[in-house]
């Protein structure tokens, strides 16, 4: 397959750059699978098609303010440095800019609290960073630190949380499992009482996942990975609802890869945790999910494939230009889409 042939033209002004002031106001496109059908609702409708029984699986993970600004010693000019992975106690795998004035051995002032040394630069130009701090890490990162908005969200976010999901409690991410944001706790208390099974899984976020697909077909690309927990009780109870012959819905498509990457051949899941490079495209037989929510996703992006898996490419397409056509908001920030 092309990787062309996921394209699709958005007009900018359609991708989202600040949130809604009330998160479940989104607009909700309903898509059935099997036929291509397209209903136009908002997200606080979601209720009306989760049925008792049905377990809704969600990504707990937290985003770090995993930006930093800083200088090199003895220089002025800003150094910006993307904390992506943890590597070894101070070690972090990372993205710089400007990347050349990061040579190994670059030694990088943030405060007083904070100083950064360039131990190693990877093939693909990550560097790996050590860093010296007085105090705790976590909580000058968190001082210091900004969020991590994908590239494609020019203006500032003024508040840090509408970055991060309600039930947000693992940190460990560098980008936010945007189908979630569209969650309140009043919307999860109607769905928990409607007798819908809620549990939560941890996939933290690597930045690959906005990294564009590079190679012509898709077969050639080579996916990113990235680190996941399933614990024993989660397992379970989805495990019990597919016994049931309830739904298994994956809210995003960070939840979708876990529990696919988990899964055995008859769907079934066990305690597992790990890292993950699975890479899901038309063709892939799901063993694990029946429905999902999910955003609207950059074109020729792994995100778009793994959905156009799931409901096939003429469907995920059509349904696009239905939503352009009807001025959703993109990406992030914006609205979302349930399959089922």
């Amino acid at each position: 397959m092309k990787t062309e042939d996921f394209y699709y033209d958005l007009p900018e002004e359609l991708i989202a750059q600040h949130p809604l002031k009330n998160r479940s106001d989104s607009r909700l496109m309903l898509l059935n699978k099997d036929n291509g059908e397209i209903e136009h609702k908002h997200f606080y409708d979601i209720i009306n098609y989760l049925n008792p029984g049905d377990v809704l699986v969600l990504n707990n993970t937290k985003v770090m303010p995993a930006r930093l600004f800083g200088h090199r010693e003895n220089k002025d000019e800003k150094i910006e440095v993307l904390l992506l992975k943890q590597k070894e106690d101070d070690i972090w795998e990372c993205l710089t800019k400007p990347g050349k004035k990061t040579k190994i051995g670059s030694k990088i002032i943030f405060s007083d609290k904070l100083k950064a040394e360039v131990v190693d630069i990877s093939e693909d130009g990550s560097r790996y960073i050590k860093f010296f701090y007085n105090g705790i890490f976590n909580e000058i990162l968190d001082e210091l630190g900004e969020m991590p908005l994908p590239p494609y969200i020019k203006e500032k976010l003024e508040d840090k949380s509408r970055y991060q999901t309600i039930y947000s409690k693992v940190e460990g991410s560098a980008a936010a499992p945007t189908a979630g944001l569209h969650f309140t706790e009043k919307l999860l208390e109607e769905i928990k009482n409607k007798g819908i099974d809620i549990v939560y899984l941890t996939l933290h976020i690597g930045l690959g996942t906005f990294r564009p697909v590079k190679a012509d077909r898709i077969e050639d690309h080579q996916m990113h990975s990235e680190y996941y927990i399933l614990n024993e009780d989660a397992a379970k109870r989805i495990n019990k609802a597919r016994e049931n012959g309830n739904r298994v819905i994956a809210v995003g498509t960070t939840s979708v890869r876990t529990l696919e990457s988990i899964a055995a051949d008859d769907g079934r899941l066990s305690e597992k945790s790990g890292w993950t490079d699975i890479f899901i495209y038309p063709g892939y037989k799901f063993k694990a999910v029946d429905a999902l929510i999910t955003n609207f996703h950059l074109p020729e992006s792994t995100l778009v494939m793994l959905v156009s898996a799931f409901a096939s490419k003429e469907k995920i397409l059509n349904a696009y230009n239905e939503a352009i056509k009807e001025k959703y908001r993109f990406f992030s920030f914006g609205d979302a889409m349930f399959i089922y």
